[in-house]
């Protein structure tokens, strides 16, 4: 059996707070941006009605490097810098980057982003260096909420393949076979 490492977010718990991001931009001492954003996601029930009025909900949801089986980034640049592991991890290579942003602009998630600073793109690494130690990703820690969880989605028996199945978890986008490695818990009256 493989091993394909993914997230899984619940949107349920999700509060927005962005500790998610600031643990990132900590971990990894990204000077501007972040692996990580949360977005903020409002939606109109017109088949409810308060007072006359569509019900409106909102909720928060975080996104990531999809950490895609088939990676358009990976696809798109021309200098051999993204690579992907056989985890399913999808790496840059500060190294051999040189901020064409050929990759940015071939993400359909928009996940990656130019570092002026260093003239470089980045984007989340699943904390690979923390997973390689045996740690989990930064953001899943620090979450105050436990929104955010870490695992081994080839392992039947991991706390995040039963939970995909018991909440009826999804990718996004999931149209674009692109293969996420991130799945979202969704919200009860949002899904």
């Amino acid at each position: 059996m493989g091993e394909r490492q993914i997230l899984l977010i619940d949107l349920e718990l999700c509060i927005g707070c962005q500790t998610c991001t600031i643990a990132c931009k900590s971990e990894h001492g990204f000077d501007k941006g972040s692996g990580i954003r949360v977005e903020t996601i409002e939606t109109v029930n017109t088949g409810k009605k308060v007072t006359g009025f569509s019900e409106f909900s909102m909720y928060f949801q975080p996104v990531t490097c999809m950490q895609c089986e088939q990676p358009a980034c990976l696809d798109a640049c021309t200098e051999e810098a993204i690579t992907k592991r056989s985890d399913g991890i999808v790496l840059i290579d500060a190294e051999n980057c040189t901020g064409c942003e050929a990759c940015v602009s071939s993400c359909p998630y928009d996940a990656l982003f130019y570092d002026e600073y260093k003239n470089i793109v980045r984007k989340c690494s699943f904390c690979h260096e923390r997973l390689d130690d045996g740690f989990e990703p930064f953001c899943a820690l620090c979450c105050p909420e436990k929104a955010i969880y870490w695992g081994d989605n080839d392992d039947p028996e991991s706390e995040v393949s039963k939970l995909i199945i018991k909440r009826n978890a999804h990718t996004l986008k999931s149209e674009l076979n692109t293969g996420p490695a991130v799945f979202y818990i969704p919200q009860k009256n949002c899904s």
